[in-house]
């Protein structure tokens, strides 16, 4: 079976939009009769927009109602896209954007990234490769996402339109998407993610289950940590002038497009259950499946420290939390999170 990676070609910078805008603006014009009535409802009520303090937790669970003292209600889904993570594929558009970048094996031993944006959006993002069929178990957290992809294998197509994600390709959406740069196809695909979402719907969008806040007692001085998947490696440094993680990935330091080093606040390293999926790509391969239901051990890395935690996922449709030995819930530090997912 062949995997359609590529897309439609979409349109260089600066082109009149594609066939899928005028979709797009009557999208926008609902969107904003409902956030006026919302606007309205709270005027009504008194009620404040603001966010909250140092205290907040942002991510809760998906379905459950959020924590008294968090900002109210989001304004619509994140967006998440899929990022080519080969060596021809780098640097990347827009990762430092991202409010969490989930790392996955793909076909080969080789790694992938989905990147989650909810507090804002960058002008481009990219190059966008396609879906995998545990993409749509790792979205289930989040209320119908809005997933931007290349394509995907023709069998997970159906499994994707059936899912509570509202999928936007570069085959059903190609005025969001363009080829540009100096990479060769099929390395070449960037999104304008203004085009698939008229705002960034804010942090209470992240129903992730993660808490943020002060770092938990205990834990160990580390400042290195590498996770290996069979064909590549992640290495993250702590840097103490940046307050993060640098990241490296196959030995060489994680860039953006605009020279920005790929610094995220807090990395999880999540050890999970990879199985082989049923399907495969044009050569044979079969595509691992990554399970995020259930629970597991973990290690936060945060300020210059490692925290062995156990993470739990009931359900397809929760948060993951996060606990200390003695059951605490362990708070993450504010800004980017990475998460690697592991079979190790």
């Amino acid at each position: 079976m062949a995997t359609t990676e590529g897309g439609t070609a979409g349109i260089w910078p600066g082109a009149e939009p594609g066939p899928g805008r005028r979709a797009r603006t009557r999208r926008a014009v609902t969107a904003a009769a409902l956030l006026a009535a919302v606007a309205a409802l709270s005027l009504a009520a008194g009620c404040s927009s603001g966010r909250g303090g140092p205290g907040d937790v942002p991510g809760h669970s998906a379905g459950r109602s959020p924590s008294p003292t968090a900002s109210p209600r989001h304004t619509g889904p994140v967006l998440a896209v899929k990022i080519d993570n080969v060596v021809p594929a780098r640097p990347q558009a827009g990762l430092n954007a991202a409010d969490i970048v989930y790392a996955e094996q793909v076909e080969g031993g080789l790694s992938r990234l989905m990147a989650v944006y909810a507090t804002k959006l960058p002008p481009v993002v990219g190059p966008v490769r396609s879906a995998r069929e545990s993409d749509l178990e790792l979205l289930r957290q989040f209320d119908h996402p809005v997933l931007a992809f290349s394509g995907a294998q023709s069998k997970l197509l159906p499994l994707i339109d059936a899912a509570p994600v509202k999928a936007e390709s570069a085959d059903s959406d190609p005025g969001a998407y363009f080829r540009g740069g100096d990479k060769v196809p099929p390395h070449d695909l960037f999104l304008r993610p203004a085009r698939l979402l008229a705002s960034p719907p804010g942090a209470e969008a992240l129903t992730t289950g993660f808490r943020y806040g002060p770092a938990p007692a205990g834990g160990r001085a580390e400042t290195s940590r590498t996770v290996r998947y069979p064909s590549a490696r992640f290495t993250f440094t702590w840097s103490a002038q940046r307050h993060g993680w640098q990241v490296a990935m196959d030995g060489t330091p994680t860039v953006t497009t605009d020279g920005g080093r790929v610094t995220p606040a807090t990395v999880v390293v999540q050890h999970v259950k990879v199985r082989r999926s049923s399907l495969h790509d044009v050569l044979g391969n079969y595509t691992p499946y990554t399970e995020t239901v259930g629970s597991g051990k973990a290690e936060v890395l945060r300020d210059g420290r490692v925290y062995d935690v156990t993470w739990k996922r009931p359900g397809a449709a929760d948060g993951t939390s996060l606990t200390a030995a003695n059951g605490t819930p362990v708070n993450l530090a504010r800004g980017q999170v990475w998460v690697v997912l592991t079979g190790d």
